[in-house]
């Protein structure tokens, strides 16, 4: 409706601008929203205040031509205007009405738009290093992802789901080893293990696996690994190096096992750990076009490739060994290094690549969803892009704060396997699906979030999940008990006695029913899935008291089609808001 009100308006601005109303002058593109107060009508514009200046003229007097160029609408009861020239739209009765044909219609499709059609955007989420399951704080950037993802491709968009995998670096070495020494452990080698290693439960399972499969293949003397290291960083004692010990420690077990050896312990331990996360993140509701392969870049020669053309303009230098990015020039903080002195790249160097890589393939925008912690990475890969030549207004950058959980109104504390962080798989279990991925949308990614898990699995009014697919099975109940009372429910055609719809609580359904458009759009545009979900809510509310305030399946035929009508379609849009947010809609609680 918003759209038509719009189109109507375009059609007046032809109308006067063939009639010689002003000179050439560049029209302001019509901006219509919903009133908040109902007297002033369902929609209104300030198109005549911002015609004004241009076309040298009154703004009231601007309104009342406009008004008159307006073509004939069947949507349109009366036209208004307020103040010093807002036009206000007050729809006719009929209007609302056709909104349940369309949404009966359209099914599925109903709410979705062409918006973005031939426009490619990526959404890169969650990436977590396969050095571990994923935590809540993973899941919440899942969720809100895949939620941005699904809403831009509801308008349109062509998108491109990715997850960047970081199975290059010093990380995975320190993972391979820490497998290793758990092995060891096994094979009944003494091992004080690094402070720096990876301690999780999950760490020793994959050992097992190695052990179980290998025997003694993999086995040396414990000491032989720890011989000239530099000492750990432990309690008590002073000197210690933890970041010196563990790359010591890496670097005897690729000398003690060699080449092949260390390559097999260090894809059994990334292998076992990504399939985990990807069977969690299926589980969870979210799928990829791509799992990009961090390694994948040097192998191709990206990161040579992006460090070169960096050294080309001009923004590479030489200090202490290290090749380094003057990122300062494009507004970092400070200088990153993109070679260490030992030859070996950074992430950041990988990053640098990854990014130019994602806009040579030809995405007219990028979107990165990360961890709030990762706030001070955005400047310096907008400053490499930027010395690239790219243009930086390609990528988006969205920041997703972590989840802290509740039980009994305290901070939860639950137990996991790795006795350091809730997994979202415990969550997962605890909670179940819908309610987590929900709960992770309902409010703006930037803000902090209490995530109260006594209410998540509540199933009360009180718990918004709950309440929402509720009011979805509701509507079906209504339909098992038409069926067992041989009522005939099957819709008629069309508009067909939705005129009997005159009850407050339908025409305010009615009115909801008809923003869902807006509020997808909107909710795509502004990357804003908790739109989504306040809109939810809304409508489950309605229908709940409509529910219990009038009967449906009542003797008068025609009212109970309208009725019936209304209802599959408050059903239908419930079901593809949900899905919109990756919960199911379920027939019966």
């Amino acid at each position: 409706m918003k759209q038509q009100i719009t189109d109507l308006l375009r059609a007046g601005l032809a109308q006067l601008t063939a009639d010689g109303s002003w000179d050439a002058i560049t029209l302001p593109e019509p901006q219509v929203e919903r009133t908040r107060d109902r007297t002033h009508g369902d929609f209104a514009t300030n198109l005549a205040l911002l015609l004004a200046k241009p076309a040298r003229a009154r703004p009231r007097d601007l309104a009342e031509r406009l008004i008159a160029a307006l073509p004939a609408s069947p949507l349109v009861e009366r036209v208004e205007i307020a103040g010093p020239g807002f036009i206000n739209f007050f729809l006719a009765a009929d209007a609302y009405r056709t909104v349940v044909a369309d949404i009966l219609t359209a099914g599925h499709d109903y709410g979705r738009s062409r918006q973005g059609a031939g426009r490619r955007i990526q959404v890169e989420f969650v990436s977590a290093n396969p050095t571990g399951p994923l935590h809540v704080g993973h899941g919440r950037g899942a969720a809100y992802g895949a939620a941005v993802a699904d809403l831009l491709t509801a308008v349109g968009y062509e998108v491109h789901r990715e997850y960047y995998v970081n199975d290059a670096g010093r990380q995975m070495d320190i993972l391979a080893a820490s497998v290793w020494l758990r092995y060891l452990e096994l094979c009944g080698e003494a091992i004080e293990f690094p402070s720096n290693g990876y301690k999780g439960d999950y760490v020793w399972d994959i050992a097992a696996t190695l052990h179980r499969e290998h025997a003694d293949a993999y086995r040396v003397a414990g000491a032989e690994v720890f011989a000239g290291a530099p000492p750990d960083e432990r309690e008590g004692l002073e000197g210690g190096d933890k970041e010196a010990h563990i790359d010591a420690v890496i670097a005897a077990a690729k000398r003690l096992l060699g080449d092949n050896r260390y390559r097999y312990c260090f894809e059994l331990a990334l292998n076992t750990i990504l399939d985990d996360i990807r069977a969690d993140l299926a589980e969870f509701g979210v799928e990829y076009q791509e799992w990009f392969s961090e390694r994948s870049l040097a192998e191709r020669g990206a990161v040579n490739r992006a460090i070169e053309r960096l050294r080309e303009a001009g923004h590479v230098f030489e200090q202490g060994g290290a090749q380094w990015f003057r990122a300062t020039t494009f507004g970092d903080e400070k200088d990153r290094v993109l070679i260490r002195e030992n030859g070996q790249c950074t992430y950041f160097a990988s990053d640098v690549a990854y990014h130019m890589d994602k806009l040579e393939r030809g995405f007219e925008r990028v979107i990165d969803i990360w961890g709030a912690d990762h706030h001070g990475y955005v400047p310096r890969v907008k400053a490499a892009l930027k010395a690239l030549g790219d243009n930086t207004d390609r990528l988006d950058v969205l920041l997703v704060q972590f989840a802290i959980l509740y039980r009994g109104g305290e901070r939860a504390q639950m137990s996991t396997r790795s006795g350091e962080f809730v997994t979202l798989r415990e969550l997962r279990r605890e909670v179940g699906r819908d309610a987590a991925r929900f709960f992770y949308v309902m409010r703006r990614c930037e803000q902090h979030m209490d995530f109260d898990l006594d209410l998540a699995k509540s199933q009360s009014a009180d718990n918004p999940v709950y309440y929402c697919q509720y009011a979805h099975a509701r509507v079906c109940s209504v339909l098992r008990q038409a069926a067992e009372k041989g009522l005939v429910v099957e819709p008629s055609p069309g508009t067909a006695n939705l005129e009997r719809l005159t009850e407050p609580h339908e025409q305010a359904l009615l009115r909801t029913l008809a923003r869902y458009p807006e509020v997808i759009a909107v909710a795509a545009l502004n990357h804003e899935p908790h739109q989504v979900a306040t809109y939810l809510r809304e409508l489950a509310n309605e229908l709940h008291t409509y529910y219990n305030a009038h009967q449906f399946l009542v003797d008068d035929a025609a009212l109970r089609d309208a009725r019936i009508k209304l209802i599959l379609a408050v059903r239908q849009v419930l079901r593809n808001a949900l899905a919109l947010l990756g919960v199911r809609a379920p027939e019966a609680m």
